[in-house]
């Protein structure tokens, strides 16, 4: 096996490999945007790239240090993961981050895996997740009639409800769609008491991915205002639901599950055979938690509950790893914190 960097005319071929959004070339050049550093493996076999994955480097504040990120891409095996640790000391990184976009049911947690006795060479621990470990997909192969019956009888009331009420469902991929998306995320964050990413974050992300056919951005009008805006990708036959803001005004017509109903219909049209919803709570959600009713929202269409294998750290600098992760669960309780003293 060869393994070395993907030049940018391999860029088409180590797209088709890739199982994710955020392992795409594209999705790696925002990044880089961003003021990250970006790697991209490519694996080879007899001069056949065979497998590719890319992960970001992320400096450290007030140290000369970095952490890797790898999400959303396939579980590396010994050779792979040799290639990893090689970036990790390249880059002087406490860790690099690895979240599998592989479902629990189909393969075991990294560290039980039976053919990852390998795993014993290097130091792997089970880390925090940046990446929800749950998420409801919808099966799009099914007809639209099939795909309406398996939603519940309150979401296709309120699907049904929003027609009737004349909310119309527009594509607005364009400058003017990203910036009533701002507009209405900043509404949504202070009313949610939640983080989000900064506007010059999605600026650039509309900037990079734009013309590549993977971005598109919906909105949901009614009587002339822009009352929701979601942000959807379509990746080799997939599609994705990543963000969404939604206005206070009008709460009563329903527009976010209309939204959905038509996002859901475009993703067919688009010839997806899977929708990924980005993200859910596990099979037993806590009613008291702050994205239980986005949970109820997504678990209202019908789609399949799945959890991934998890989030592990390959460590490559142990006692700075501990002192960083202390440092890290400081810092969050703190946000916590901050966000009930000041909302």
């Amino acid at each position: 096996m060869l393994i070395r960097e993907i030049f940018p005319q391999e860029k088409d071929l180590f797209n088709k490999l890739a199982s994710h959004p955020l392992q795409s070339y594209e999705w790696g050049e925002f990044r880089r945007k961003t003021g990250v550093q970006v790697e991209r493996l490519g694996f080879f076999v007899g001069g056949t790239l065979t497998s590719g994955l890319q992960l970001t480097f992320h400096k450290v504040p007030f140290f000369n240090r970095f952490v890797g990120y790898y999400p959303k891409g396939f579980t590396p095996d010994a050779d792979q993961m040799a290639a990893l640790q090689q970036l990790a000391e390249k880059y002087q990184a406490i860790y690099i981050k690895m979240e599998p976009n592989v479902k629990k049911p189909l393969e075991q947690p990294l560290a039980e895996n039976p053919s990852a006795k390998f795993l014993s060479k290097f130091q792997i621990e089970e880390g925090r997740a940046l990446f929800t470990r749950y998420t409801f997909e919808l099966d799009l192969n099914s007809s639209e009639e099939e795909l309406a019956n398996k939603q519940n009888s309150k979401t296709r009331y309120n699907v049904k409800l929003a027609q009737k009420k004349g909310v119309q469902i527009i594509e607005d991929t364009s400058e003017q769609g990203l910036q009533d998306y701002l507009r209405i995320l900043e509404e949504t964050t202070k009313r949610q008491g939640f983080y989000a990413h900064t506007p010059d974050y999605f600026l650039k992300l509309w900037e990079s991915l734009k013309d590549s056919g993977m971005m598109h951005i919906f909105k949901a009008v009614y009587e002339k205002e822009v009352l929701v805006v979601w942000i959807v990708f379509v990746f080799n036959g997939v599609l994705y639901y990543p963000y969404g803001a939604s206005s206070s005004s009008h709460r009563e017509v329903m527009a976010s599950n209309l939204m959905m109903w038509e996002v859901i219909r475009f993703g067919k049209a688009q010839g997806c055979k899977n929708f990924d919803m980005w993200g859910s709570l596990g099979p037993d959600p806590d009613p008291k938690s702050p994205w239980n009713g986005f949970h109820r929202f997504k678990k209202g269409y019908g789609g399949e509950l799945v959890e991934f294998i998890g989030s592990y750290d390959l460590v490559n600098d142990y006692p700075m790893y501990k002192i960083y992760s202390l440092a890290e669960n400081i810092r969050w309780k703190f946000l916590r914190l901050k966000k009930k003293l000041f909302l």
